[in-house]
């Protein structure tokens, strides 16, 4: 695995996705690819303080961030208040204004677009045809190839990473040691939280560097 630790502009990379049960083995998934090819997962679950608008907590994040991970697949309605969400097309919309208008180094910002299926997205959101989006099927070992492939292109160390058929297994070995983990910190799995599912992965990845 590369050199860890490090924390510049390139190598923060803003998760945007759905937050509920559903999606969660997705996001996972994502957050654990990043961590272990060296980059460092963000997103509006990092922190909560009610001094801070949610707005303006993602906006701060993207204006972080030099990367990011964009999953536009939710797009049901909702089953109480019968809409659909658009939290995940509108900070999509955030960071592709502040990559066009936000400066020098914001233009060297690059997403990847996800969504469940091959050009389903066009049927709702028209305005990023021509873009490149990859489809996940709903399946975290394809989200773990997806996120690696496009890694790979923007790696600023120009460092061949992992490949997938790797880091999927390296992943299954996480999720295996994962309980013995929880019991060791008196940590429940319902308790996990994003901050926590990232630290668990570091401290992981630093254990399987010693070995």
């Amino acid at each position: 695995m590369p050199a860890r630790g490090k924390q510049d502009y390139q190598r923060q990379v803003f998760i945007n996705c759905p937050f509920d049960a559903e999606f969660l083995p997705l996001l996972r998934a994502m957050v654990f690819v990043l961590k272990a090819c060296d980059y460092v997962p963000r997103c509006a679950l990092e922190a909560d303080s009610a001094t801070e608008v949610r707005v303006e907590k993602i906006l701060r994040i993207i204006g972080e961030c030099g990367l990011s991970i964009h999953d536009i697949s939710r797009t049901q309605l909702d089953r109480k208040s019968r809409l659909p969400r658009f939290n995940m097309p509108f900070e999509l919309g955030l960071f592709l204004g502040a990559a066009k208008l936000g400066g020098a180094q914001h233009q060297k910002k690059r997403a990847l677009i996800l969504d469940v299926e091959p050009y389903r997205y066009q049927k709702y959101l028209s305005d990023i045809a021509g873009q490149d989006i990859r489809a996940h099927g709903n399946n975290a070992d394809t989200v773990i190839g997806q996120i690696r492939n496009w890694l790979n292109t923007h790696n600023a160390d120009s460092q061949v990473l992992p490949g997938k058929a790797a880091l999927v297994k390296h992943y299954q070995r996480f999720q295996k040691q994962l309980p013995i983990m929880l019991k060791d910190l008196k940590l429940k799995e319902t308790e996990i939280s994003f901050v926590d599912w990232s630290k668990l992965i570091g401290m992981w990845l630093v254990a399987v560097a010693k070995v």
